[in-house]
């Protein structure tokens, strides 16, 4: 299985990333997780990656796109994938779908994880994330020793950009202004699955399965 998982920030798409990375088998790859991989392969492309995030700059498109291309390449992406993070807009899909067509496969699905923005801004604004591996967790749900990461052992602190209700404001501004345009795009294709994600997490994961058939 094949599949995009986008929504906006808040939506709870790392927590049901990992959840269906689980029962479907599957590698679930964030942005940032496609980053520090290549960061830490140390290849050409890792060293142009580590440019950018060294200066606290985007990555452009053009070598994301090739660094997703090398990571779904690998070995634990041969039953598939879940991709978070990427595409952001219309431009990475149609560059998604290219990569794909060139192995001669394609997408299964484009799941949407859908919130209110009120909803949204609350469960950022108490998130927490490990620095080292990316694991989020919340205020509401913290790890279970002392802000401690349950999966690596590293420290859990609030993002810089996640106690800023302005910063927050403008970050979901952006979304619905460059990804937001994906469900048009995916729905064209037939592959757009809509997913409320309101309600508890185990509450989201019955919709995704069901959406996922």
């Amino acid at each position: 299985m094949r599949l995009v998982i986008f929504g906006p920030q808040g939506a709870g798409k790392g927590t049901q990333a990992a959840r269906i990375s689980e029962k479907f088998g599957i590698s679930a790859i964030s942005t940032g997780e496609i980053f520090r991989w290549a960061i830490k392969g140390k290849t050409a492309l890792g060293n142009e990656v580590l440019e950018y995030v060294s200066a606290g700059k985007l990555v452009p498109d053009e070598l994301t796109i090739r660094v997703v291309s090398e990571r779904i390449a690998a070995d634990d992406c041969a039953e598939g994938f879940l991709l978070d993070g990427f595409p952001r807009n219309t431009a990475q899909a149609e560059a998604l779908d290219d990569l794909l067509s060139d192995v001669e496969c394609g997408l299964d699905a484009a799941l949407v994880i859908e919130v209110p923005e009120e909803v949204a801004l609350r469960r950022l604004t108490g998130r927490r994330v490990c620095p080292d591996c990316g694991r989020n967790y919340h205020v509401d749900a913290p790890p279970e020793n002392n802000w401690t990461c349950d999966a690596c052992g590293g420290h859990v602190v609030a993002r810089d950009d996640d106690v800023d209700e302005a910063a927050l404001k403008q970050r979901l501004a952006t979304y619905h202004e460059q990804t937001e345009p994906l469900h048009e795009y995916y729905e064209a294709k037939g592959l757009l699955r809509q997913v409320d994600g309101t309600g508890t997490p185990d509450e989201v994961f019955t919709r995704i399965v069901e959406a996922l058939g």
